[in-house]
């Protein structure tokens, strides 16, 4: 009896080590294909959307998170003076105070100059951090692609180790020293993209350059964010160190390979590339239980009643950060074909729908924005008008909260432009908004 009561207790000990190191290994990111409607008419050529979502899993609790390597680059120049540098620097450490030992930390400022307070080094003199973080004054112009070019250096210090790249980059005015344009910036976070190193812009207040953050963060993968007053940072901080923290697959490479007869249309709302009957985007990480997805418009060839066609093939692969193995997840659609009218109505992916809507609504807030910088307001105006009654139309016939509220939230725009024009506020709204949906940036 004392022998099987051991064998017992052996084999329950054993289960909970199984369990708990299955704990410690994230589930696979799962890959689905599907289409705006599963079931078609027969007939000749017609498009459809495919909506390709990568699902990534929740962290492991019972696993040590991936090591992050941040470069917080924070504006100093004089119109950062006071509350906004205040603020900022409270949240900078706020951030810090959650980083280990083995994570990598550096701080660089800037004005008309460019100033490395702390290299890149590891969290162990965390005191150190602080008090560099304390001494922050300000002073002078905003040498922004500086400020980034050195983050990204001290970034390359521990690139080769296995980390989560991140800078961090504080504005609240126009770059005036270095290079200046949105496509300098841009062309900078492409070539950040290709180290794996992703930069998210915090604009504040209503002086910095927009279009200068979308583009970069862009371009690089990170994340962007509007702060209307300093008091945003710390929840802003938060947010963005969350993500970092909660990073469960990088260097992710999506392809969608289309069967003979399928075309390509285009991409909505991503950058991508298109090659032939294959279409291929990259991202550099996604978040513990984040839904991300690319909306693409194919050309389907004439088909007949009774027939089932293979749209879409996609295959994501991943580096796995707590195995340190590259992954590989896959999905595929199908179309069916048939004569009865309700049946295809009866097929409608709401979910589909909805996204690409949104996705059309975010292009046409870029629309608004680009018809008012052209001294267009009516134009502008119309352009959120059409896109709140589509959204209005499909929200309706669908019974889809969201794409009504989102329609509301459109007409208010209209609204506002119609009475007071763009506004420097407005405009930093519409952009952030669209850029945030399009690369479906985790909120709160």
């Amino acid at each position: 009896m004392r022998k099987f009561k051991f064998s017992a207790l052996a084999l329950i000990f054993v289960m909970t080590l199984a369990t708990a190191a299955n704990a410690a290994v994230p589930e696979t990111v799962t890959c689905r294909v599907e289409i705006d409607r599963a079931v078609l008419p027969p007939g000749g050529p017609q498009n459809v959307v495919l909506k390709v979502t990568l699902d990534a899993p929740r962290a492991p609790v019972q696993a040590g998170r991936p090591r992050v390597n941040i470069a917080l680059v924070l504006d100093q120049s004089g119109s950062m003076g006071g509350t906004k540098l205040e603020m900022a620097k409270a949240a900078a450490i706020e951030a810090v105070s959650r980083l280990d030992k083995n994570d990598v930390f550096s701080l660089i400022t800037y004005d008309t100059n460019v100033h490395t307070l702390v290299p890149a080094q590891r969290v162990r003199n965390i005191n150190h951090i602080l008090r560099a973080i304390r001494q922050i004054e300000a002073g002078g112009n905003t040498a922004l692609f500086g400020g980034v070019s050195q983050g990204a250096a001290e970034i390359r210090k521990y690139i080769e180790g296995d980390y989560i790249h991140r800078v961090v980059l504080l504005s609240d005015g126009l770059a005036n020293v270095g290079p200046r344009l949105p496509g300098d910036l841009g062309r900078l976070g492409s070539g950040l993209f290709k180290e794996n190193i992703s930069v998210t812009t915090v604009g504040v207040g209503t002086d910095y350059n927009e279009d200068l953050m979308a583009q970069l963060a862009q371009r690089s993968d990170g994340n962007t964010y509007f702060a209307e007053t300093g008091a945003d940072l710390p929840r802003i901080f938060a947010r963005e160190l969350g993500n970092v923290l909660n990073v469960v697959a990088k260097q992710v490479i999506l392809t969608i390979t289309l069967p003979g007869g399928v075309k390509p249309v285009e991409i909505i709302g991503r950058e991508g590339r298109i090659k032939g009957n294959k279409i291929e985007l990259s991202m550099n990480q996604l978040y513990g239980g984040q839904e991300k997805f690319a909306l693409i418009e194919v050309r389907l060839p004439e088909s007949w009643a009774g027939k089932t066609l293979n749209v879409a093939r996609a295959k994501v692969n991943y580096h796995d950060p707590y195995t340190m193995e590259i992954r590989t997840s896959t999905g595929i659609a199908t179309a069916k074909f048939t004569n009865d009218p309700a049946k295809v109505e009866a097929s409608t992916n709401v979910k589909v729908v909805r996204d690409y809507q949104l996705n059309l609504n975010a292009m046409a807030q870029e629309k608004a924005i680009e018809l008012s910088d052209q001294g267009k307001p009516a134009a502008a105006v119309q352009a959120l008008r059409e896109s709140a009654a589509k959204l209005k139309v499909y929200g309706g016939k669908y019974q889809d909260e969201q794409l009504i509220e989102e329609a509301k939230e459109a007409e208010v725009q209209a609204d506002t432009l119609e009475r007071q024009g763009m506004s420097k506020k407005s405009r930093k709204i519409l952009r952030t908004k669209s850029y945030q949906m399009k690369n479906q940036q985790m909120q709160e």
